[in-house]
């Protein structure tokens, strides 16, 4: 195996949606030879077992309502164990660089000329889709997909989210963290145009083996995720490729 080891570096490394499978050869590699792994919720515990003996691991993990240690903290640990010449693994669920505050912690690293590296991981909405048997896209019904946050940071006085541009889409639209706001989300794209019958999803756990797959439309998509009591992590998928699921199952493993 090569070394892929530099001491004083930060790895800002996705493991990927959940199943251990689906990790990278190059996150495993770093994850073997880390000094440091700092570490988030979604983190499948085989994979940490893999970490060298003598090896710091630090959960850092989110939860709705629940955080282990505020960004502010993971910025000045990932600097301080990479200024002590540590090699650090700064290990996220899917990709750092999609809703996984990886560009905070970038930012936070060049601030501090500490050297670091991005390791790409299967982010959640590919994953979700692939294993739901939802085509992300379809040149014939979706030639765009979007991913869009379902829950924006605390304390911002207005949205980004401009629903009216959102509801015009043809294409597919992926919600990463919405499952809280579900019933706004589909009220606004009704509202804004949408019509209330476009197929839509919740994949639950996706990858895991307690995933969970529901189908609906966007008008019922809400109330389906009430009476099965979805849980984060959750995404919420929306466009007329959710409507191939069914004929992609009947043969599908």
């Amino acid at each position: 195996m090569t070394n892929t080891q530099k001491s004083g570096t930060v790895f800002l490394v996705g493991a990927g949606p959940g199943d251990p499978e689906l990790i990278t050869l190059r996150a495993w590699k770093l994850i073997r030879e880390a000094d440091v792994i700092l570490y988030d919720y979604l983190i499948d515990d085989s994979i940490l077992q893999d970490a060298k003996g003598g090896a710091v691991l630090v959960y850092v993990g989110k939860q709705r309502g629940r955080h282990s240690m505020p960004q502010d903290e993971i910025n000045k640990q990932l600097i301080e164990y990479a200024a002590a010449n540590q090699c650090v693994v700064r290990l996220k669920g899917g990709d750092p660089f999609v809703f996984g505050r990886g560009g905070e912690e970038a930012l936070a690293l060049v601030a501090e000329g500490i050297p670091f590296e991005i390791v790409p991981g299967v982010t959640a909405a590919v994953a979700a889709c692939s294993s739901a048997c939802i085509p992300l896209t379809h040149r014939n019904i979706a030639s765009s997909a979007s991913f869009i946050t379902g829950h924006e940071a605390p304390g911002k006085k207005d949205t980004d989210l401009d629903y009216e541009v959102l509801a015009k889409t043809s294409g597919t639209l992926v919600f990463y963290m919405g499952l809280h706001n579900i019933e706004t989300i589909c009220e606004n794209l009704i509202k804004n145009g949408l019509s209330g019958e476009t197929p839509a999803a919740i994949v639950e756990a996706a990858t895991m083996p307690q995933e969970k797959i529901l189908t609906a439309t966007v008008a019922t998509l809400a109330q389906c995720c009430q009476e099965h009591q979805c849980q984060p992590p959750g995404l919420i998928i929306i466009g007329e490729v959710v409507g191939l699921r069914r004929e992609l199952t009947e043969v599908a493993h």
